[in-house]
């Protein structure tokens, strides 16, 4: 086999943009949040900046690493692949991936950034680099034929529940238009405030539904005329990905939330989909178990942090101890208080 040549790792400029777009989209490791749809739309709703590592082979990219600068008052500054996302890391020749990590510490420093966050890809196994495949799983499985096909592919107990709330007066809207982004908005910010965590911002959603076009939308059920539970969907080399989701109180008792999932399951198929891509989860919480009782196996996910000497890596996990007091107070809020600063704080959270 000849041996490589890598020529050089560079940050890449504004004259990259096309190359680094071909590249994504001929990369079979490319995941949705590699895209530079993403890569804008998070550095234009949130101000952390998007940076893209280049390692050159012989003078041709061979292998890409996304970044984001992640700045915040609370949480400290970061330099993540790549910013509120599952997914990142380094895309390409694998090779590369040591000199692209290295190229990333260095572009840290010179940033201001304590923290570096690959999560996915191949990962570096130089000194000074924390691996953790222990904390969180992926969920993807295959769409069925048909509806019907997919109500059955549904375990026994989890399909009972689907039953149920398609037994309820709840109807389904798809698209992307002022009143689905509102609705979806008001449903998701009360879900994530009762689960004790901040909201992020509207217009990140916003930045991503604009910069994505016919690769997302937003399933909303109604009971009634209320919106009940609302879901933002990915799309990406035929697989969905229900992303930004969640139920209002009255969701749990309808079954709104099982209901939404099912119907999403079947509209993407129709959208030439073949694969529901669950997200991840962090492991042994109510939500990887959720995704287990819909007969989705979970698959080990593997992260790398890097902390500049003297420093800790940042901590943004709710489940760490130190931040259970937080969320039990930021549960009891009233729902217009945490809307109005939860973004201030969730930005930082990328």
């Amino acid at each position: 086999m000849k041996p490589v040549t890598l020529t050089r790792v560079r940050l890449a400029g504004a004259d990259d943009a096309s190359a680094i777009a071909r590249f994504v989209a001929d990369a079979p490791d490319a995941s949705v949040f590699h895209r530079p749809e993403w890569l804008g739309a998070v550095a234009h709703a949130s101000g952390h900046t998007a940076h893209v590592l280049i390692a050159e082979a012989d003078g041709v990219p061979a292998a890409l690493l996304p970044l984001h600068a992640v700045h915040s008052p609370l949480f400290g500054r970061a330099l993540v692949s790549t910013g509120f996302a599952v997914d990142g890391g380094v895309i390409g020749d694998g090779a590369h991936c040591g000199a692209l990590a290295e190229a990333a510490t260095r572009l840290a420093a010179r940033l201001s950034c304590g923290t570096v966050e690959l999560r996915g890809g191949p990962l570096p196994q130089a000194p000074g680099w924390h691996i953790k495949t222990d904390s969180h799983a992926g969920f993807v499985a295959p769409l069925a034929a048909d509806d019907e096909a997919q109500l059955t592919a549904i375990p026994r107990k989890q399909r009972a529940e689907v039953r149920k709330g398609l037994a309820q007066a709840m109807t389904m809207r798809i698209g992307t238009t002022a009143s689905d982004r509102k609705m979806h908005y008001a449903v998701y910010a009360q879900s994530v405030r009762n689960l004790g965590t901040p909201v992020f911002p509207r217009a990140l959603f916003d930045a991503v539904l604009d910069a994505f076009g016919d690769d997302a939308d937003i399933l909303t059920v109604l009971h009634g005329d209320e919106p009940v539970a609302s879901v933002l969907n990915l799309y990406h080399r035929g697989a969905v990905m229900p992303y930004w989701g969640g139920g209002v109180f009255a969701a749990r008792a309808l079954r709104a939330n099982d209901v939404m999932y099912y119907r999403l399951m079947c509209h993407a198929r129709t959208r030439g989909c073949d694969r529901f891509d669950f997200g991840r989860s962090k492991v042994d919480t109510g939500a990887y178990h959720f995704k287990r009782n819909w007969g989705f196996a979970p698959q080990p996910l593997a992260y790398a942090s890097w902390a500049a000497d003297g420093m800790a890596p940042r901590d943004i996990n709710p489940l760490s101890p130190k931040y259970r007091a937080r969320i039990a107070l930021w549960q009891k809020l009233p729902l217009a208080i945490a809307n109005r600063i939860g973004p201030l704080i969730a930005n930082g959270l990328a």
